[in-house]
């Protein structure tokens, strides 16, 4: 048994063997989050759920309008990473898709091409052989597209050819679509939308943060956060298993998600309820948002703050149901009630 004291904020942290480096992980969240925070102003709060989602190896679908920093956020967490796999088969850190209704699945995952010199074929691989794939109103192209990403997002892995392809480990997609624009549009089957760990609804930016972009556009248009240092793909990869590991995860926090879960299903105002691939998804995601307060535990805010997110796409809503949000905060109630009866007795 060893013991370190104030290894990870000023928590005493005592196990068999050696500790979980949360000191490690966290530095890593730092690192992101001051790198995309110089590149997006006013998006504290969106920055901090794409990185649970990234540290949780989960996928984000992002609602938004035009010309909301979509972009520049999924290119600048691209950048933030170097690749320092010991292989010579390269994959770049970032990859737009700007998906259109004439798109064929090969046009994401690859294709097989002729070499002429050779006389031979060859993989040639598609924009998801990337890091960071931001998935461009991914609702505009085929349920057959869809499939193909479906797969990349559910498996880390394509088809083509008949044959499997690995994607890498750190795989990681953020998707968005236009609420508004719904012209020539393919919605998102349920199926798709369950591989999303979290959906997010960005908003415009408040008025101070809205003057800053516009007081300094030259700076940052140039990569402000450029000269900040930035992570391996092998750091992230060790904080995930350090979150994983070192992060704990009471049986009451497992109890109460199932009851959430049982809440969605049995209420006159939900058809389809949530998954259990759903539940399964959010728990790196709590452990995640409990590093980023510096707790060595998930507590019941890490749900309450999290559920909006990861529940409300989720959910398929009898007809009349208007205000998803309010209706997962009513599922969210009486489990949450419970769980504080039983944390107050410990």
């Amino acid at each position: 048994m060893t013991t370190e004291a104030g290894g990870y904020g000023d928590v005493v942290i005592t196990r068999a063997g050696a500790a979980p480096d949360l000191q490690g992980a966290f530095a890593v969240y730092q690192r992101l989050h001051q790198r995309l925070a110089g590149a997006v102003r006013g998006r504290d709060d969106v920055i901090d759920v794409l990185l649970i989602a990234l540290l949780a190896d989960g996928h984000v679908l992002l609602e938004d309008y035009p010309g909301s920093g979509k972009t520049t956020l999924a290119k600048a967490l691209g950048d933030s990473i170097i690749d320092d796999r010991p292989t010579e088969d390269e994959i770049v850190a970032f990859r737009r898709i700007q998906f259109t209704p004439d798109m064929l699945p090969s046009d994401v995952t690859g294709s097989i091409v002729f070499d002429p010199n050779t006389a031979q074929f060859s993989f040639r691989p598609g924009p998801i052989f990337a890091h960071i794939v931001l998935a461009d109103e991914i609702n505009r192209t085929s349920p057959k597209v869809q499939s193909a990403m479906l797969e990349a997002m559910g498996e880390k892995q394509v088809t083509v050819d008949n044959k499997t392809r690995r994607l890498d480990d750190l795989f990681f997609v953020v998707a968005t679509q236009n609420p508004l624009d719904l012209v020539g549009t393919y919605p998102l089957p349920a199926a798709q939308l369950d591989r999303f760990l979290f959906k997010v609804r960005m908003r415009h930016i408040d008025r101070k943060s809205e003057l800053d972009v516009l007081t300094n556009a030259r700076a940052i248009k140039a990569g402000v956060g450029d000269s900040l240092p930035r992570v391996s793909r092998t750091e992230i990869l060790r904080a995930r298993a350090a979150i994983e590991a070192g992060i704990f995860l009471a049986p009451e926090i497992r109890e109460c998600l199932v009851d959430i879960a049982s809440a969605t299903r049995t209420t006159e105002h939900v058809l389809q309820g949530l998954s259990t691939r759903a539940l399964v998804l959010l728990l790196p995601a709590l452990q995640a948002r409990a590093l980023m307060r510096r707790r060595e535990h998930v507590l019941a805010e890490d749900i309450e703050a999290l559920a909006p997110y990861a529940f409300a796409h989720r959910l398929e809503t009898a007809p009349g149901v208007d205000d998803v949000l309010a209706l997962v905060r009513g599922c969210l109630q009486g489990p949450m009630e419970r769980l504080a009866r039983l944390t107050l007795r410990r």
